[in-house]
């Protein structure tokens, strides 16, 4: 079983490698900004899927371009 800091060592990296693509995740989105505008809960859940399969695709991206599988 891991030690509890190796988890949150593990996690932190995690997250620092999310802040590093999100612009890239952003951008591959191509989201309006809201510009004010309220959005209802179906529009909300479409565009946090839309984020996460930006995300994917930007560290897949990030990966070939440093070399990796």
């Amino acid at each position: 079983m891991p030690e509890p800091t190796d988890s949150a060592a593990e996690l932190q990296q995690k997250y620092r490698q999310f802040l590093d693509l999100l612009p890239l995740t952003i951008s591959l989105a191509g989201l309006p900004a809201s510009e004010g505008r309220l959005y209802s809960e179906d529009q909300m859940e479409g565009r946090g899927i839309t984020v996460k399969i930006a995300y994917r695709v930007a560290r897949n991206v990030a990966k070939e371009c440093l070399g990796g599988s």
